[in-house]
C-alpha cells in the first residue's frame, strides 16, 4: 500500500496550495503532463477539525473533491492522489483518516506542518507543531494508526530560528512514509531564497539514523530541469513544486518551449469552462482571478488583457473578452 517506495526516482510533486490546487488545476495539469514528469498530486489542505463540524464541514469538504475525469488523467498518466489535511488534535486526525480511507479512493495522507500563515501557527497548528515536538509526534503516530494509507509530512527547517536537525529527527523517530521539507522557517514565510543545504542535512539524518524513506524538497523549484539537479546536488529523493506553476503551468512536460499566445489563451478558456463546469455556483467566479495571471503574460498586451480579465464576474465576460 505504501507507494512512496515503488514510484520511480526522482519523485516530481505538485505542492497543495489553498485556493489553487482543487481538482480543476490537478486535471488541468494533469492533461499537460507528459508520462513519468509527475508522480504524485495533493489536495489543497483540509482542517481535521472543520471536516468533523457539521456547519464547517460544508464549507471546506470540497477541497477533498476528485472529479471522474481527473481519475481518469491519475491512471492514464500513472499519478498518485494525497489527500492533505491539517490541526492539532489527535483524535481528529484518526476520525478524518478513517474516513477518508473507507469513502474516499485516495493513495495516501499528507500531514500539514508547514504552513505559515501566523493565525494558524498561533493555533498551535501546522508549523506550529515544530514548536511542540512532543505534539506532533502523537499526530503522526495516530494518524499511521488510522487506517493503511502511507502517511506522509510536509513541514519546513524550523519555527523562528533553522533547526532542521532537532526538528526533523524528531518526526524521523515516527517513520512517516515520506518527508517533505521547505526550506525555510516559518518565520520567513515566502521571504528570501529556501535554503536546500538545510533539506540536504535532514536526507544525511535519515541515512545516518538508517530509515528507509524518500526526502523531497520544496522552495523556490521553477523548471523540471531544475527539480531534478536539485535532487542530484543535494542527495534527495524528490521535489515538489509550488508557486512554479504560476510561471509555466506546462512544467511538468519534457520538452520546453515557448508557448504562443494562442496556446495560452486557449487553456485560460479550457480552464475557466472546465472551472464553471465542475463547480457551478458552488464557488465564486472570482477565484478563477488567483489563476489568470497565469495565461495572461508573455506577449504583446498580457498586461492590459490581465487587467481586463481581473474585472470579468461571469464566464460570459471572459468569452466576450476573448472573442471565443
Amino acid at each position: 500500500m505504501n507507494f512512496w517506495q515503488t514510484i520511480d526516482r526522482p519523485i516530481i510533486a505538485l505542492a497543495p496550495m489553498e485556493d489553487v490546487t482543487d481538482t480543476v488545476l490537478r486535471e488541468l495539469l494533469l492533461s499537460l503532463a507528459d508520462p513519468g514528469c509527475l508522480h504524485v498530486v495533493m489536495t489543497e489542505f483540509v482542517s481535521t477539525d472543520g471536516l468533523l463540524h457539521k456547519k464547517g464541514r460544508k464549507r471546506i469538504v470540497h477541497r477533498l473533491h476528485v472529479t471522474d475525469s481527473e481519475r481518469r488523467l491519475l491512471k492514464e498518466k500513472n499519478v498518485r492522489i494525497v489527500a492533505q489535511i491539517w490541526g492539532n488534535t489527535p483524535e481528529n486526525y484518526q476520525k478524518v483518516i478513517r474516513e477518508v480511507a473507507e469513502t474516499m479512493e485516495f493513495d495516501g495522507i499528507d500531514i500539514n506542518m508547514g504552513c505559515p500563515v501566523p493565525k494558524v501557527v498561533r493555533r498551535g497548528c501546522c508549523s506550529g507543531l515544530i514548536g511542540n515536538p512532543s505534539l506532533a509526534k502523537e499526530i503522526i503516530l495516530a494518524a499511521k494508526e488510522a487506517s493503511s494509507l502511507p502517511v506522509s509530512v510536509k513541514t519546513r527547517i524550523g519555527l523562528k530560528n533553522v533547526a532542521t536537525e532537532e526538528w526533523i529527527g524528531q518526526v524521523l523517530e515516527t517513520r512517516p512514509a515520506a518527508l517533505t521539507i521547505h526550506g525555510r522557517t516559518q518565520k520567513q514565510m515566502s521571504e528570501g531564497l529556501a535554503d536546500w543545504g538545510e533539506i540536504a542535512k535532514a536526507a544525511r539524518l535519515r541515512d545516518a539514523m538508517e530509515i528507509d524513506l524518500p526526502v523531497l524538497g520544496n522552495g523556490d523549484v521553477l523548471s523540471l530541469t531544475e527539480a531534478r539537479e536539485k535532487c542530484t546536488a543535494y542527495g534527495l529523493d524528490g521535489a515538489m513544486i509550488g508557486r512554479g506553476i504560476f510561471g509555466n503551468p506546462w512544467i511538468f512536460t519534457e520538452e520546453q518551449i515557448e508557448r504562443t499566445r494562442g496556446e495560452k489563451l486557449d487553456l485560460l478558456w479550457k480552464h475557466t469552462e472546465l472551472f464553471d463546469r465542475t463547480w457551478g455556483d458552488t464557488k465564486n467566479f472570482h477565484l478563477l482571478r488567483h489563476y489568470y495571471s497565469i495565461y495572461s503574460k508573455g506577449f504583446p498586451g498580457a498586461a492590459e488583457l490581465r487587467a481586463q480579465l481581473m474585472q470579468t464576474e461571469s464566464i460570459a465576460d471572459v468569452k466576450a473578452l476573448l472573442g471565443t
